[in-house]
């Protein structure tokens, strides 16, 4: 069996490679290494996306959990980030998503939360997976009055509503916002959140069907939400991916609004009302060049993490830092939530937008974002890591760097899962960045065949 967790927790094309028995299974092992030490009867949270296979993949999933002798309180269709917030609010002792995100449909995930709302350890994740791995031989089942049991409570989304609006201090009366929910898991919550609070909303891609959910719409596909912005006249529109643990925007005349942007206004925003510790946000190498060069201008302080919304947190816990997030949209509050959460960080953006009475033009136009170009090489699988040892190719990111001259940057990483090398060249010149991340990644595919 290939390694189960990813950077995101277990992923695969839903029925083929996450299977029912694959999700009882997880279900069997996540309740045990979650609950091992409790005293009482554990309760785990469930929940999960819009998608079709969800259902059959929550009912094997729960029923891995009662066989381990724990309690499942299934919320139903909810967010990502309500299940870190529910988890310490009806104070469970662990919980599990059941989404695959930004993914089409045919692919779904399971993600466990620990009692406080937080992704699980690496280590953690290795013994549920070790568990699965050797079939739960050593597992002991409980029997008869043992035997856990499951009930489904799909009122306690409201509880997240008033969690969401209670973050800032003022209502968004007077702003036009415009809501893409990628059919997905804000489908209810983001309307309800939005309305709450005041702002005059309208809502496209809302209505799930079981298979319509991330399609040609959301945070990954913001053409509709441009074009629909423009056309209705909004001051702004708000794009959620599949379970909302991302957050993307778009301005009055349409420019889309990444998370380096965000980040940029909400931290800019916090940093003049005292509440960003140290004045520093925590980013990717993945971020924007301009990003780094803003920050430099308003006095923040920038530090980068390995790409992947865990990694931004881990640094985020060890540091005593509150803001930091990607550019996908992860963006991660830690004052408020203990995850990536795509509403809190639309109500954080809109706040900005209504106590500055400014446009979210004239917010992100503090960042000037440098055109980005990537480049994938095709090199040997085992070979795919020697690039930091090749002379020749550390010389050709050298030459590349000192003609930058401080204004571009050269960023190599080996793909994960495949035979190849990804280069990424940023600069103000778009035709130059493009001819030089091909003769690069052809340099690298010579050197590495």
């Amino acid at each position: 069996m290939a390694k189960l967790f990813g950077t995101d927790g277990v992923r695969g094309v839903a029925n083929s490679e996450l299977t029912g028995q694959l999700a009882f299974q997880l279900g069997q092992a996540g309740a045990y290494v979650l609950t091992k030490e409790k005293h009482k009867q554990p309760k785990i949270l469930v929940a999960r996306d819009t998608r079709i296979s969800g259902e059959m993949l929550e009912s094997a999933l729960v029923s891995g959990i009662c066989s381990m002798g724990a309690k499942a309180i299934c919320i139903g269709v909810v967010p990502t980030p309500a299940v870190a917030y529910l988890i310490r609010e009806l104070g469970a002792d662990a919980g599990v998503m059941i989404s695959a995100s930004h993914n089409p449909v045919e692919f779904n995930g399971i993600k466990f939360f620990n009692s406080e709302g937080y992704k699980l350890r690496d280590e953690l994740e290795e013994e549920i997976e070790a568990i699965v791995k050797n079939g739960g031989k050593d597992l002991q089942l409980p029997i008869g009055e043992e035997i856990g049991t499951w009930e489904i409570r799909e009122n306690v989304i409201d509880k997240y509503v008033d969690y969401i609006c209670d973050t800032i201090p003022s209502d968004l009366k007077g702003l036009k916002v415009l809501v893409d929910c990628a059919n997905g898991a804000a489908y209810k919550v983001a309307p309800l959140v939005l309305k709450k609070l005041g702002a005059e909303i309208e809502v496209i891609h809302h209505k799930p069907n079981g298979i319509n959910i991330n399609k040609k719409c959301g945070s990954t596909h913001m053409g509709d939400l441009k074009r629909q912005v423009v056309g209705r006249k909004m001051s702004v529109g708000i794009a959620f991916d599949g379970d909302a643990d991302r957050c993307l925007a778009v301005d009055e005349v349409g420019a889309m609004i990444d998370g380096d942007q965000i980040l940029s206004i909400v931290g800019l925003d916090m940093k003049y009302d005292d509440k960003l510790n140290d004045d520093t946000i925590v980013a990717t190498v993945m971020s924007n060049l301009g990003f780094g060069i803003m920050s430099k201008e308003y006095g923040l302080n920038l530090e980068y993490t390995k790409v992947g919304d865990r990694y931004v947190l881990e640094h985020m816990l060890e540091k005593g830092y509150n803001l930091g997030g990607e550019q996908s949209g992860h963006v991660i509050f830690l004052d408020y939530n203990t995850t990536g959460d795509g509403l809190l960080t639309a109500v954080q953006l809109l706040y900005v937008m209504k106590k500055t009475g400014k446009s979210l033009s004239e917010l992100a136009s503090v960042m000037q974002i440098y055109p980005q170009v990537l480049v994938n090489a095709k090199v040997s699988n085992s070979k795919k890591y020697a690039y930091a040892e090749d002379r020749t190719i550390q010389e050709a990111i050298d030459d590349l760097e000192k003609m930058f001259e401080g204004k571009g940057r050269v960023l190599i990483r080996p793909s994960g899962t495949e035979p190849l090398v990804r280069v990424m060249i940023e600069g103000k010149d778009q035709q130059i960045i493009e001819a030089e991340a091909k003769k690069l990644a052809n340099l690298i595919e010579s050197r590495l065949a």
